[in-house]
C-alpha cells in the first residue's frame, strides 16, 4: 500500500469518526484532512526508511559477489600460471633423475609459482587456502587439488557466510592438464667434424657439451606421453660428408655406382656416404631421381669422413630412448661440409622425401594445421668443405660454389616452405664468416626486431642453454580444462 493510499484510508477514518459525532459540517476540519492528504513532504524519507535495508543488503551483496569474482580469477590464473611452470620442468627432466624425482621437482616449481601468484589477491579467510599440484595422466600435466574460500560478510545476514574460490567437488579442484598444442617435426644437424674433439676451458670436450645439449633438446621436445599430436626428431650429424642407413643409398644415390674412378690416385666409392645434389635440384627439396640423384662418395681410401656407422642420419622418431642412445655413440671425423648437413636437415622435414624413410618418420605436408617445422643447425666453425663433380673431396666445387654459399641457398628454400631455421654457433672465437653464415641462414622474424633466430655461444653451459631455449620455444604448450 503506498503512502498516499496510507493516507487516504487514515483522513477517512477520521471523517468517519467525525461525521458520527455531529461534526461533519465543520467544513476546517474537513479541509485539514485534505490537505493532509494531498501534501507530499516526506515521502522520500519514508520510502527510503522502508527500503533502506533491502538496499544495504543489494549493496552488500554486490561487494561480496566483487570480491569474490576478483579473488576467484586471480586464483585461476594463478593455478594456470603454475601447471605451466610445473609441465616446463617436467619437460626438462635430466638424464640422471628418476621419475619420482622429476614429478616432486615439478609439483615444488608448481606450488613454489602458485604461492607467490597469489600474494595480490583480495584478501580471503586465513588459511583456507590448501591448493596444491599432483601429476597425473603418466606425466603428461598437473592438477590442482584442493580449495580456497572468501568471506561475504554482507550475504551472512541471508546465511550465506563463505563462497568457493574454485570449482570443487570434494577435495577435487579444477582439474587442468598439459597438452602439445599441435605436431612438431624437427631436423637436428650436428657437426661431428675433427675440430669437436677439441677440449674447452671447461675442461670438457666440444662433443661431449654437444652431446648434453641435444640431449636436452630432445628431452625438451619429445615428451614421455604423446596423445593427440606427436613431436618428432631427426638427427642430421654431418662432417666432410653424410652417412645414411645403407638401406636408402639406392633410393638417393645413381643406380649402380662405380667402385672406383680416376688413375693416380685412385678412388674408391665411399659406400653409404653421399655429397652434395647437383643440376637444377641443387637446392631444392625435389624427391631423388634421374637428374636428381645425390652425389656418391669417392676417397683414396674408401672411407667416409663420418668413420662410424653410429653416426648415420636418423630420420623423424618420437623415441626419445633411441635418439638420446644415438647422440651418446656419436663420433668424430673430418671437415666441415655445412651445405650438405643442411640439405639433409632440409630433407628430412620435406614431405618429398616420404618414400625415402621409414612410413613412422615420413613427415607430413607443409602447411598442415597445427604443424611446425624446424631446422636446427648446429656448427663450431665455418663450412670449408666441398667435393667435385665426381664426388671426390676438395678441387673445384661441383656446384662451383663455396660450401657457405650453398648452405645459405638451402636455407633460402627451406624458409620458403615455412621451415623456421635455428642456428648456433658453437665456440666460433668471432669468425665473421662463419657468424654471417648462420645469421642468414636463420629465420628472421620481422615482427620482433633482432630476433633471427641466430645464437652464438661461446662454451658448453651457453651451447646447452640455446638448444633448451630452442626447445622451450617450440614446444609451446596450452592448458586443457
Amino acid at each position: 500500500m503506498s503512502i498516499y493510499q496510507l493516507k487516504r484510508k487514515a483522513a477517512a477514518s477520521a471523517l468517519y469518526k467525525e461525521s458520527q459525532s455531529g461534526l461533519g459540517r465543520g467544513l476546517p476540519v474537513r479541509d485539514g484532512l485534505v490537505s493532509f492528504v494531498q501534501d507530499t513532504a516526506g515521502d522520500v524519507a519514508i520510502i527510503f526508511g522502508l527500503m533502506a535495508t533491502t538496499l544495504f543488503m543489494l549493496i552488500g551483496g554486490a561487494v561480496d559477489l566483487g570480491r569474490w569474482l576478483n579473488a576467484r580469477d586471480h586464483t585461476m590464473a594463478a593455478i594456470d600460471s603454475a601447471i605451466l611452470a610445473g609441465g616446463r620442468t617436467l619437460q626438462t627432466r635430466t638424464a640422471n633423475q628418476t621419475t619420482a624425482q622429476a614429478e616432486a621437482a615439478a609439483v615444488a616449481m608448481a606450488k613454489r609459482y602458485y604461492d607467490q601468484a597469489v600474494l595480490t589477491r583480495v584478501s580471503i579467510i586465513a588459511n583456507s587456502d590448501n591448493v596444491t599440484f599432483q601429476v597425473v595422466d603418466n606425466g603428461k600435466g598437473l592438477t590442482a587439488i584442493g580449495n580456497a574460500q572468501i568471506s561475504t560478510p554482507f550475504m551472512g545476514f541471508a546465511g550465506i557466510k563463505t563462497l568457493p574460490l574454485l570449482n570443487t567437488k570434494g577435495a577435487d579442484a579444477q582439474k587442468a592438464v598439459l597438452e602439445q598444442g599441435g605436431n612438431i617435426e624437427v631436423a637436428v644437424m650436428l657437426d661431428t667434424s675433427g675440430s669437436m674433439g677439441e677440449t674447452t676451458a671447461t675442461g670438457s670436450t666440444k662433443i661431449a657439451d654437444m652431446k648434453l645439449a641435444a640431449t636436452d633438446l630432445v628431452n625438451i621436445v619429445v615428451p614421455d606421453y604423446q596423445g593427440e599430436y606427436k613431436s618428432r626428431v631427426a638427427l642430421v650429424p654431418f662432417s666432410g660428408d653424410v652417412r645414411l642407413p645403407s638401406s636408402w643409398m639406392a633410393s638417393v644415390t645413381i643406380p649402380n655406382p662405380l667402385a672406383s674412378i680416376g688413375l693416380n690416385p685412385v678412388y674408391q666409392l665411399a659406400s653409404s656416404c653421399v655429397a652434395e645434389r647437383t643440376g637444377t635440384n641443387k637446392y631444392t627439396d625435389a624427391a631423388p631421381g634421374i637428374g636428381s640423384y645425390i652425389l656418391n662418395v669417392y676417397t683414396t681410401n674408401a672411407s667416409c669422413s663420418q668413420y662410424s656407422t653410429d653416426d648415420a642420419v636418423v630420420a623423424m622418431s618420437m623415441d626419445k630412448a633411441m635418439l638420446n642412445t644415438k647422440i651418446s655413440q656419436l663420433d668424430l671425423g673430418g671437415g666441415t661440409a655445412g651445405h650438405i648437413g643442411t640439405a639433409w636437415a632440409y630433407y628430412m622435414l620435406s614431405p618429398n622425401w616420404a618414400s625415402v624413410v621409414p612410413t613412422a618418420s615420413a613427415p607430413t605436408p607443409y602447411n598442415t594445421p597445427k604443424t611446425q617445422k624446424v631446422a636446427i643447425l648446429m656448427t663450431d666453425g665455418e663450412y670449408n668443405y666441398t667435393h667435385d663433380s665426381s664426388g671426390r673431396p676438395g678441387g673445384n666445387s661441383a656446384n662451383g660454389s663455396t660450401s657457405a654459399a650453398q648452405a645459405m641457398n638451402i636455407c633460402t628454400q627451406m624458409k620458403a616452405n615455412n621451415i623456421v631455421v635455428y642456428t648456433i654457433g658453437f665456440d666460433l672465437q668471432g669468425n665473421t664468416t662463419a657468424i654471417n653464415t648462420l645469421k642468414n641462414c636463420a629465420t628472421n622474424d620481422p615482427l620482433v626486431p633482432g630476433d633471427d633466430h641466430f645464437y652464438d655461444a661461446a662454451d658448453g653451459n651457453a651451447l646447452r642453454a640455446a638448444f633448451r631455449d630452442i626447445g622451450l620455444k617450440i614446444s609451446k604448450l596450452h592448458l586443457a580444462q
